[in-house]
């Protein structure tokens, strides 16, 4: 049997809320401009907007608006929801 070519391509997450996911991947790019601010103080910041978002669909921003790699972004989305629940346990 031959998979369809639709079964063989990746579909991209979609967002539950578009609009905080705009927010996030402008927000993003503007502080990536900034020279100062390192990726993962940009990604912390967008993650407030986009924190109850599923990790792929928060990698992705990560990716278009923090300006990572995928296994970057997937590593962000890792060490911040590690640190927060790290937070929350204290």
């Amino acid at each position: 049997m031959k998979k369809s070519e639709t079964e063989n391509k990746k579909t991209s997450p979609t967002p539950k809320n578009i609009n905080n996911y705009k927010k996030a991947v402008s927000l993003g790019k503007e502080l990536s401009k900034t020279p100062d601010i390192t990726k993962a103080e940009v990604a912390r910041k967008m993650y407030e907007l986009i924190g109850d978002e599923d990790r792929e669909v928060i990698s992705m921003a990560f990716q278009e608006g923090a300006n990572l790699t995928q296994k970057g972004s997937m590593t962000y989305v890792y060490n911040i929801r590690r640190k927060l629940k790290k937070q929350q346990s204290k």
